[in-house]
């Protein structure tokens, strides 16, 4: 799914070598925005934030998959958010619900959780096991 892509885990190896192309192509796109990321970050604002900042998301591999995981961690609503802003009143996701238990609340009809989550947990599942 998009959020194992964003953070460099996707395990999907198949098809042909125009996709193998297509995803690696995407994977150097990745690489190069969050490098753009980490400059930025490490860049702009006050030393003691800067180095700290450096510590944590520096990769020599040039991967950035802690910084990645992180982005996406902060900003996975607001992702799911942009993929449903067009999603019809009469749309529908196959997980209808959000959280479980007693506290569940359907995600209506705009494929959003009432408390704008999202609603899937898949992303703490690993990805062969879905």
């Amino acid at each position: 799914d998009i959020g194992d892509i964003v953070r460099g885990r996707d395990l999907y190896l198949g098809g042909n070598k125009k996709e193998k192309n297509r995803r690696d192509d995407l994977e150097d796109k990745l690489k190069e925005v969050f490098a753009n990321i980490y400059n930025e970050l490490t860049t702009s604002g006050r030393n003691d934030k800067k180095q700290s900042l450096q510590a944590l998301y520096n990769d020599d591999n040039k991967n950035f998959f802690k910084l990645r995981e992180d982005w996406w961690t902060a900003n996975r609503a607001k992702v799911w958010e942009a993929i449903t802003c067009e999603a019809g009143n009469d749309s529908q996701y196959f997980r209808p619900t959000c959280g479980t238990g007693e506290i569940r609340n359907a995600t209506n009809n705009d494929c959003r959780c009432t408390i704008h989550g999202v609603p899937t947990y898949f992303d703490y599942v690993p990805q062969y096991l879905r």
